[in-house]
């Protein structure tokens, strides 16, 4: 077992540290510097003040990320896979349609009120126009997946006879996102004006089953039977 010299500053640890787990300390910046720039935005985020929160230095975080918007960008890029490889996990293709949407639903339903740093950040990113957005073939590919998974709900919906012939599935993926957002992003101004009532554990467990039975109410034919939302563990 390697010694450790008690006169090494902690600055030397934290570099010896980085040279033994190098994913471990790059994980840990994109982990920081989230919350950061979730907290203070684009233009309020101090670098200093994610290195001084993580195992590393500044001048690591450039070797890494090369400079504040490239780190910036990196955590978008984080952001947007865990949503994807969520949506992955979730096996839709191996349900019935209508199942499968609602699964979807109440997926995108807690992953974002599990995960309000997304949310903040994505408002952050449309305050700058998309303009970190655009230059990422990374977000491109996965959000193209993401309209993907919901094609093929819509598919097979209409093979069954039971979901309408004009659904259209980025109008549906707009439909889905746009209800969970508006849960998380305009949170702090709803619960000011008429109080936080809808925040409680019960309240949110019924505004999900209200936003499950809406979206796929809207693209069920009107013979077609609505099944109850279920609940998740």
């Amino acid at each position: 077992m390697q010694k450790i010299d008690e006169t090494q500053t902690d600055s030397q640890l934290n570099r010896s540290r980085w040279k033994q787990n190098p994913d471990a300390v790059r994980r840990d910046i994109l982990r920081v510097a989230t919350q950061e720039f979730a907290a203070h935005g684009l233009s309020g985020t101090r670098m200093a003040n994610i290195a001084a929160k993580t195992k590393t230095s500044k001048r690591m975080i450039y070797y890494y990320f090369g400079d504040k918007e490239g780190l910036y960008g990196q955590v978008l890029e984080a952001l947007y896979a865990a949503v994807r490889q969520g949506e992955d996990q979730l096996d839709l293709a191996m349900l019935p349609p209508v199942e499968a949407l609602q699964k979807l639903v109440v997926f995108t339903f807690d992953h974002h009120c599990q995960h309000p740093d997304f949310v903040r950040l994505v408002m952050i990113e449309n305050i700058h126009h998309a303009k970190y957005l655009r230059t990422s073939e990374i977000i491109r590919q996965l959000n193209k997946s993401a309209i993907e998974k919901v094609q093929d709900i819509c598919r097979r919906g209409q093979q069954d006879g039971v979901f309408r012939d004009d659904v259209d599935a980025l109008k549906l993926h707009w439909h889905i996102s746009s209800m969970a957002f508006f849960n998380v992003s305009n949170r702090p101004t709803f619960s000011e004006v008429f109080g936080d009532r809808l925040w409680i554990s019960e309240e949110q467990e019924n505004l999900r089953a209200l936003v499950v039975d809406a979206v796929v109410g809207s693209v069920l034919k009107s013979n077609a039977k609505l099944p109850t939302a279920k609940k998740s563990k």
